[in-house]
Parts: C-alpha cells; structure tokens; sequence
C-alpha cells in the first residue's frame, strides 16, 4: 500500500530498493531554504544491516502489511529468543536484535507482540513497563528538594536510571521499556 513519506512510522515495514525495510526512527526536518524532507533511519529484514534515507514530504513509499502475533517468551538460544505460541504451544525463535535497546528489559514468561510479514518476524515489542528491583541506589543528599532532583541507581537488569530521592535500596519500581525512565513504585 503506498504512503506519503510524512507519514512514516518507527515500526513500520517498507520496500525500497527491492527491500524490504523496518522503520527504526524517523525525523521530519525543515531546513531555512528549500522544502521539508524526511530522514529515515531502517534496518535491512534480511542482513540486519542499517542505512539512512531522505525523502521529500510529498513522495510516496510502499509499505508492506504486517500482521502482530502475541507469544510468551520462554528462554534466550544464542542471538535468538524462543517464543512459544500460548494457543498452538509451537516454540518458534525470533532474532533478539529485533528488540533493540528494550531487550535487557527481557523476563521470563513476558507476552511479546511479533510483527509478522508473510509469517517472517520483522519486529518485536514488549510490555510498555516492567517491575524491577532497584539494587543500587546512591544516598540522598541534604538539602535536594524532591521535586526537580532525581538520583542515580541500578536496575536488577544492570540497566541504570533515574530516581527520586526516597527510593532506597530493595524497593521494587515501574520502569518503561523503551527508555529506563522511573514510572512509579510498584505497588505490593
């Protein structure tokens, strides 16, 4: 199905070059001379392989549709994860890479949505948050006003982030799995 370029989507899955793309950001820029373009940042389905594009706002791409699967995450094999369908119980393994940087934020039995072209994974999202524990996390300093002051700390996954100052040490919180960013405390 043809789209105009200023409607390019992270996530997305587009043919260009007789290739098949995933949509991995995606920036419109409007430079002081001259029209506005957008620049597009994609990964190769088929070698992995990332690249750049611009395109004026007003051209059009062809981008492909893709159907999302839910699947459990069972364990990691080497480069792969191995998903297991909840209703047929296949096991299938999907590239970890297709995560991205959210691939820390893994856990055992974790639903992860697929997309899916013609059956081949070409992206995989998890939860929009996760609950961890925090396993590290620098004193408060005398004097910071909680509102604008957040401290450092470290993540049961290794992953560092953000808090604010009364989160101590073995308290579980809520964190996105795109960023790290604190969200809240987890309830009990």
């Amino acid at each position: 199905m043809k789209q105009q370029a200023n409607l390019i989507r992270a996530g997305q899955v587009i043919e260009h070059d007789g290739r098949r793309w995933t949509v991995l950001k995606q920036q419109i820029i409007t430079p002081g001379k001259g029209g506005a373009f957008i620049q597009v940042e994609m990964r190769d389905l088929k070698t992995g392989n990332k690249t750049n594009e611009r395109w004026r706002t007003a051209d059009t791409v062809e981008r492909l549709q893709t159907d999302n699967k839910d699947y459990t995450y069972s364990y990691t094999d080497g480069d792969n994860m191995v998903l297991m369908d909840p209703e047929t119980f296949e096991q299938t393994h999907v590239p970890l890479a297709l995560l991205g940087d959210s691939a820390p934020f893994l856990q055992d039995n974790m639903t992860i949505d697929v997309d899916l072209v013609e059956g081949e994974p070409v992206g995989a999202h998890l939860p929009a948050t996760v609950t961890l524990e925090i396993v590290e996390a620098d004193p408060v300093v005398k004097g910071q006003t909680a509102a604008s002051s957040y401290k450092p700390a470290m993540l049961s996954n290794g992953v560092k982030t953000s808090v604010p100052p009364f989160i101590e040490t073995g308290e579980r919180v809520v964190v996105r799995t795109d960023d790290g960013s604190y969200v809240e405390r987890a309830k009990s």
